[in-house]
């Protein structure tokens, strides 16, 4: 555990709930904002995004000039340090807009083919989880680890579902997650949802795909809470996104059953 990683840790929590105040406000204030479709109707975009990611741009670049920077609603910034920040400055911004409580500002921070650090705030709930390799999970300042004994038909599972994949491919994986004794759960931010399984509240998440900045933090949580991760490829994660799959032990066989179709 380096100085270099518990450093950038130590300000990920702070930038999460400093984009968080910001967003909050703008939650609160909500009606007066102008929202655009991206690539569907249902994949929107609005000032409050793009203003909290450059307030949290600005706050990196302060503090870590060398590091890397890819977020979801601006071009990545190159660095050379080694370190790429990635975040999300809105994870659920349906949620968000509709009022609702299930939105988050998820930050996490890559070195190599790894995340070494991540924070994700709720700022309506005011809970901050965070994690950093090898220092384990923590929800609220207060460690955590996920049951070694949950299995799917203990708790809800997590289904993620977007644009990018076939409707088909959701709705079987629910068919089969019930069929197997489980329950199915979405609240429309998959940063939320992810650590979630890492607080044990959720027996597992799958999703077909996934940006690096929706799930890159929510994964480490789930491993340093003792947790399950499908593996994958961090350049491939990093510049297309990919398959998440990530469940408490005694779940995560099931879970990966049930979606292999």
């Amino acid at each position: 555990m380096t100085n270099a990683i518990t450093e950038r840790h130590a300000h990920a929590c702070n930038l999460a709930r400093s984009g968080g105040a910001a967003a909050l406000d703008f939650f609160n204030r909500r009606d007066t904002l102008a929202v655009e479709a991206k690539a569907t109707p249902q994949d929107v975009v609005s000032r409050a995004d793009r203003e909290v990611e450059v307030l949290i741009r600005g706050l990196i670049s302060e503090a870590f000039p060398e590091d890397a920077i890819l977020g979801e609603e601006d071009a990545p910034k190159p660095g050379t340090s080694g370190f790429t920040w990635v975040i999300d400055p809105i994870d659920g911004t349906m949620p968000f807009l509709s009022g609702l409580p299930h939105w988050c500002v998820a930050i996490a921070v890559v070195e190599g083919d790894r995340t070494v650090a991540a924070a994700t705030f709720a700022p309506v709930h005011d809970v901050l989880y965070d994690a950093q390799t090898g220092g384990g999970f923590r929800c609220n300042g207060i460690r955590q680890q996920v049951s070694r004994d949950l299995t799917l038909a203990d708790a809800m599972t997590a289904i993620g579902a977007s644009h990018r994949t076939p409707p088909a491919d959701a709705s079987g994986v629910i068919e089969r997650l019930l069929l197997a004794g489980g329950a199915y759960y979405r609240n429309g931010s998959g940063a939320m949802m992810l650590a979630d399984v890492a607080a044990g509240r959720l027996a597992g998440y799958y999703e077909p795909h996934m940006f690096a900045w929706d799930c890159l933090g929510g994964l480490l949580m789930i491993a340093e809470a003792g947790g399950c991760c499908e593996s994958f490829a961090m350049a491939d994660m990093l510049a297309q996104g990919g398959r998440v799959l990530a469940a408490a032990p005694c779940a995560f066989d099931a879970l990966f059953e049930i979606c292999a179709d």
